[in-house]
């Protein structure tokens, strides 16, 4: 592709005791007469931690170094500012992070790429998964994945799949597995990569997946190596323990439409496999909560029959009554025990979906984290998901974490009802609760967290630790549960030289991987700790956990890995980053030898350089507005960067633009077009010809039209022309209007904004007098501010990969990540009048294509409302 050929590209994978060490190393060489750029694009689990990147250009190789990240964003920044950086880009996705890193290499010159990472493979409905993202974007010569797996309890199942295996390509994969030992290999030929027979696009494209499960003879395994152990329990044919299930639902006016009706389909799948000897609610909540029954009630086939009818006619009102729902959730469940309404003897949980964040009762996120924490007081665990990307992650993932449960986001995409179902079904089948394996506290210490509120079928708990003395040899444990019918209570011993006769086959394993299984599962709780702690605790949390990513190489949230280029290209040091949910880091390249895609990454870098330019020249780069043809631009001040996108809709439609619910303000535009349509014209232009300013709480509406402004207070009308100057102050209101320029509005909580007039020549053919809205002091709106602007009034991150020229010499494309989305987008200006109204001024911008698809909520026929009011 352009020149430059992917010869080799190998993952090797070796797992040895659910561990797994990967390597992907490809190999490229520039084939063309002059430099040319190259890209290494890896696509890694999210639970994985990179531990090593290197390159190897002509024989010599330049390694990665983990530091810790403020070191590292220190040298990085020190390079930007010479305006010569390389950088390495990691976005994060549903199930992947993106890894990225560029670099020129001269004619006929080869350049080797490795990368390392490690993981800890989770145990899920009765398997271990290990994922590999498969995306080749050119056919290569010699591709192969081989994974290795150890297991010193023996292996019972192995099985590999992918989502791009044809039947074909289903006979390439090698599969065997023998006693403790498994072997998987796939190596198609140029051919057999091939979309069709004369096709020189490459079919491998998708995920591959290896899955596979260990004997067990016994309840737990022990292995002791070098004075570290790891102990794995998973017990098999116990009893299932009944379970009580409140499910706490979000009907509010967000959830409506797609989002309802995903949960209401979910919800009927779920109530298919409650179990008759489980107990279950389902309570609701908008701006009031609804409850199905009283108290929690048996799953008898009548009551299951009463239950889909419920959930059929489940629908959206109100606001976000959020701490409602969830302790009314509490106070039944607490109720249905002390009262003895369910078995004494099973499992119970809180369910919460919710896609927004509360605005109605208690509304501080603090306080409701503080006031369910004492009310379940550790008796349960708090399952919270997170629809969409209008939740406040952080406050779900820290009120479940603090009550023994987690947080997942379900993503707004047509599977989200099998993502719904899909988490219900990890833990709808309890076995244990109040788990709980013990250890000699004068032998053992660093222990990782060893007890555990529920045991789930399918699943498996794992501990490890570190010996005081690091020649004990033996170990025992004592492990205790309660189950369906009695409690469990055993103990367990085991000594190194039964593990060293596990461990015979030296060349499946990767250095000392007990000991780096019990470093990778420390970071992984001390990071989770961290998230719900506070002042000293989390400062201690931060210091352990920072020390061992250093200590064994980890890229974790907390350091970052930096890769240094040759010397030929000064100061061209890059980063990669961990990224945490909702936050990404993005970087960019400047090369010293132009290119056409130098050319294009140069002039991206000469319009980012600029921002302070315009920053200094006009404050109103930082305002989100619309203007134009209707043109949005959203500022991301963070980056010093902007995003636009073009809305293609009828003259006449009118589009909600704010709507904030808790201060009651709102705004809408209505389209006008041009004053005949333009046959030549694919798309006619539009622009807004009105709009409607209101806030419901003073009754105060607001009209503006090229012609005039009309404000209504109650049932009283004022109306003023763009021919007035006019300061209005009253209650709640204030507004200027600046003679045939513009106006500025300021209402209720302080927001304001500047509506400006764009007048045409009177007699011109096709043009007619449209307006521009522009944005100030958007953060006195509240978080539940949404609309085709409010939605960004909140930060908003993303991620630019790959730019390339596109179409237009002047105007570079690239991959835009953004709200776990893939874009194609067009680097361009638009023109910012928020300033100046006659001239604008050019604001550089990031041109999402497709009316914003994949960068708004939903699609913009969401926000096509019937009326200005």
């Amino acid at each position: 592709v352009n020149g430059i050929e992917i010869y080799s590209m190998k993952i090797d994978s070796k797992i040895t005791s659910r561990f797994a060490h990967n390597v992907i190393t490809s190999q490229a060489v520039n084939r063309g007469n002059v430099h040319k750029e190259v890209f290494f694009d890896v696509e890694l689990p999210k639970t994985a931690f990179i531990t090593n990147f290197s390159m190897t250009i002509d024989g010599v190789t330049y390694p990665g170094t983990i530091k810790e990240k403020e070191v590292a964003k220190k040298q990085y920044e020190k390079a930007v500012s010479k305006g010569q950086t390389a950088g390495l880009v990691k976005a994060s996705g549903r199930k992947t992070e993106k890894f990225t890193v560029s670099v020129n290499i001269a004619a006929a010159s080869k350049v080797t790429f490795e990368l390392t990472y490690e993981e800890l493979l989770k145990r899920q409905f009765g398997k271990y998964e290990m994922f590999i993202k498969v995306k080749l974007k050119q056919l290569v010569k010699d591709f192969e994945i081989e994974v290795d797996i150890f297991e010193p309890q023996g292996i019972t199942e192995l099985e590999a799949e992918g989502t791009f295996i044809t039947n074909d390509l289903q006979n390439i994969i090698e599969k065997t597995f023998s006693g403790k030992k498994g072997h998987i290999s796939f190596k198609p030929s140029l051919d057999q990569q091939r979309t069709c027979a004369n096709c020189s696009q490459s079919a491998l494209d998708g995920d591959f997946t290896v899955k596979y499960d260990v004997k067990r003879t016994t309840p737990d395994n022990l292995q002791i190596v070098n004075g570290y152990f790891v102990h794995f329990f998973a017990p098999t044919d116990l009893p299932k323990l009944p379970k009580n299930v409140i499910f706490v639902i979000d009907i509010s006016g967000s959830m409506s439409g797609r989002e309802i009706q995903q949960t209401r389909e979910a919800l009927l799948k779920i109530l298919d496999d409650i179990k008759e000897d489980d107990f279950f609610n389902f309570i609701l909540f908008g701006s009031e909560v609804h409850t199905w029954r009283e108290t929690l009630i048996k799953a008898t086939p009548e009551n299951l029959d009463e239950a889909r009818k419920f959930v059929q006619g489940i629908d959206t009102e109100g606001m976000t009554n959020l701490y409602g729902g969830i302790m009314r959730g509490i106070n039944m469940l607490n109720a249905a025990h002390e009262e003895n309404l369910v078995p004494k003897r099973s499992a119970s949980i809180i369910i919460m979906l919710t896609d927004g964040q509360p605005n109605v009762g208690i509304s501080n996120t603090q306080d409701i984290q503080a006031h369910v924490k004492k009310a379940i007081e550790g008796r349960y665990p708090l399952y919270n998901l997170g629809f969409g990307y209008g939740v406040d992650y952080g406050f779900l993932e820290k009120m479940a974490l603090e009550n023994k449960g987690l947080a997942r986001r379900i993503y707004p995409d047509s599977d989200a009802a099998l993502q719904l179902q899909g988490f219900y079904d990890e833990v709808s089948n309890p076995m244990l609760t109040d788990v709980e394996l013990k250890y000699p506290e004068n032998e053992i210490s660093d222990l990782t967290e060893n007890s555990f509120k529920h045991f789930y079928d399918g699943s498996e708990i794992v501990v490890a630790g570190r010996f005081i003395d690091h020649n004990q040899n033996s170990l025992t444990v004592d492990v205790r549960g309660e189950g369906a019918n009695d409690a469990l209570s055993y103990s367990t011993q085991q000594d190194a030289e039964q593990t060293a006769k596990a461990f015979q086959e030296q060349e499946y394993i990767f250095g000392d991987y007990i000991e780096r299984l019990w470093a990778y599962l420390t970071i992984e709780q001390l990071l989770e700790k961290r998230i719900a702690a506070t002042g000293e605790e989390k400062e201690n949390l931060t210091a352990k956990a920072l020390d061992l990513s250093l200590k064994y190489k980890f890229v974790t949230p907390l350091t970052s890995m930096v890769v240094t280029k040759p010397e030929d290209f000064d100061n061209q040091d890059g980063i990669a980053d961990k990224p945490i949910e909702g936050r990404h880091f993005h970087s960019f390249m400047l090369f010293e030898k132009p290119s056409v895609q130098d050319l294009a990454l140069g002039l991206l870098n000469l319009m980012r350089f600029s921002q302070a330019h315009f920053s200094s020249l006009s404050r109103s780069l930082w305002m989100t507005s619309f203007d134009g043809d209707p043109h949005f631009i959203v500022s991301v001040p963070q980056k010093e960067d902007a995003i636009c996108f073009n809305i293609n809709e009828n003259p006449g439609a009118v589009l909600n633009l704010i709507n904030d619910p808790v201060t009651g303000i709102t705004v809408n535009g209505q389209l006008i077009g041009d004053k005949r349509a333009n046959s030549d014209a694919k798309i006619q232009n539009t622009y807004f010809g009105k709009l409607g300013i209101a806030n419901k709480h003073l009754d105060l509406k607001l009209t503006v039209t090229p012609e005039k402004i009309t404000i209504q207070n109650g049932n009283e009308k004022t109306g003023f022309t763009w021919l007035d100057s006019v300061t209005l102050q009253q209650e709640g209101l204030t507004l200027i209007i600046n003679r045939k320029k513009n106006l500025v509005l300021s209402m209720g909580s302080g927001v304001s904004f500047v509506v400006v007039l764009h007048e045409v020549w009177k007699k011109h053919p096709l043009h007619q007098d449209f307006l521009g809205l522009y944005t100030l002091q958007s953060d006195k709106l509240s978080e539940q501010t949404h609309g085709l602007l409010g939605q960004f009034f909140h930060s908003i991150d993303f991620t630019i990969l790959e730019i390339h020229p596109g179409s237009d010499p002047e105007k570079p494309d690239a991959t835009m990540i953004v709200k776990n989305n893939e874009l194609t987008v067009t680097r361009g200006w638009q023109k910012d009048f928020g300033r100046d109204p006659k001239h604008g001024v050019d604001i550089p911008c990031w041109f999402v294509h497709n009316n914003g698809a994949g960068l708004i909520d939903g699609v913009h026929t969401d926000y096509i409302v019937s009326s200005l009011f």
